[in-house]
């Protein structure tokens, strides 16, 4: 799971613009906002680099994914 609809709120940052940064379609970057979908460890350091964050950021844990299901 990721934090990346959260973070993006936040910094009210559009998925279009975050696509349009990652050379990634709208449809892909809305798949892992809504986390149908997870990046890969390459796209994820690209996301926290664009937006400015430390890669952990955008993680959620095991063990709080597991608290919240």
């Amino acid at each position: 799971m990721n934090r990346i609809k959260e973070i993006l709120e936040q910094k009210g940052i559009k998925q279009v613009w975050l696509a349009d940064q990652l050379g990634k379609s709208y449809n892909m970057v809305n798949s892992y906002v809504q986390n149908r979908r997870q990046p890969s460890l390459e796209i994820l350091n690209q996301i926290a680099e664009i937006l400015s964050l430390d890669v952990k950021e955008l993680i959620v844990s095991n063990k709080e994914a597991q608290i919240n299901n």
